[in-house]
C-alpha cells in the first residue's frame, strides 16, 4: 500500500442556507477531524478593506468574481502536495479580511465547501467526490435569514434585498446549473442522515483502498 497516498478531495456545493455547512460537519465527524483538511469557499471573500463601507456593503458577493477562488485553488493543491496552509479569516461584519489565519495542515482528505465551487470549472477538477445539496427555496432563505440576524450582524430588512437583488439571481444563474456536476445530490442537507451516512461509507471505503 501507498505510503503516501493522494487525498481525496471532496466538494458539498448548494445553495445559500442548504444546510452545506451542517452536511460538512456530520461528515467531519463521522470520518474524523483529524483526517480532513476543512477549507470553507465563505473565507476566500476578496480583500475590500480599500472600498468605502457603502460600497463595501454594494459589492455582489453571490458572484464567483467576489470570490477569491484561486488562492482556495492554490491551497488545495498544497495539501495535495503535503504542504501546510493557512486559511484566510473573513470578517462578514465589515467585509475584510482579518489579520488572523488558520493554519490547516495536510490531511487525508481535502474538503472544500461552498455554494459556487462547482460553477468553477478549474477548482471541478480538484474535485473526486462532488456532492450538491439540494434544498427548497422557501427553507433556504429562513436559514439565511436567521443566519445573518445571528451572526453577521445584519438586519431583516437588509438580508431581504440581498435575497432579492442578488442571492436568489446568482442562485439561478450560477448556483443551480452547476448541479449537472454533482455526483451525489443530497436532498434536504443535513437533516437527510440516511443521505449523509451512505456518502460517509463510501468515504471510508476509499480511504482504506
Amino acid at each position: 500500500m501507498n505510503s503516501n497516498p493522494t487525498p481525496l478531495v471532496i466538494g458539498i456545493a448548494g445553495g445559500s442556507g442548504s444546510g452545506k455547512t451542517t452536511v460538512a460537519q456530520k461528515l467531519l465527524h463521522r470520518v474524523g477531524p483529524e483526517r480532513i483538511a476543512f477549507l470553507p469557499h465563505d473565507a476566500y471573500y476578496k480583500e475590500l478593506a480599500g472600498l468605502p463601507p457603502t460600497q463595501r456593503a454594494a459589492v455582489n458577493f453571490d458572484h464567483p468574481n467576489s470570490l477569491e477562488t484561486e488562492l482556495l485553488i492554490e491551497h488545495v493543491q498544497a495539501l495535495k502536495r503535503g504542504q501546510p496552509v493557512e486559511l484566510p479569516i473573513y470578517d462578514f461584519a465589515t467585509h475584510t479580511r482579518t489579520e488572523k489565519k488558520i493554519p490547516v495542515a495536510p490531511r487525508r482528505v481535502i474538503m472544500v465547501e461552498g455554494i459556487l465551487i462547482l460553477a468553477e470549472s478549474e477548482l471541478r477538477k480538484l474535485l473526486d467526490v462532488k456532492i450538491f445539496v439540494d434544498t427548497d427555496p422557501d427553507l433556504r432563505f429562513i436559514r439565511r435569514l436567521e443566519r445573518d440576524l445571528a451572526e453577521r450582524s445584519r438586519t431583516t430588512q437588509s438580508v431581504i434585498e440581498q435575497y432579492l437583488k442578488t442571492v436568489r439571481p446568482m442562485h439561478l444563474e450560477f448556483v443551480e446549473p452547476s448541479k449537472r456536476y454533482a455526483d451525489v445530490i443530497l436532498p434536504e442537507g443535513g437533516h437527510n442522515l440516511a443521505a449523509i451516512d451512505l456518502v460517509g461509507t463510501h468515504v471510508e471505503a476509499l480511504l482504506a483502498d
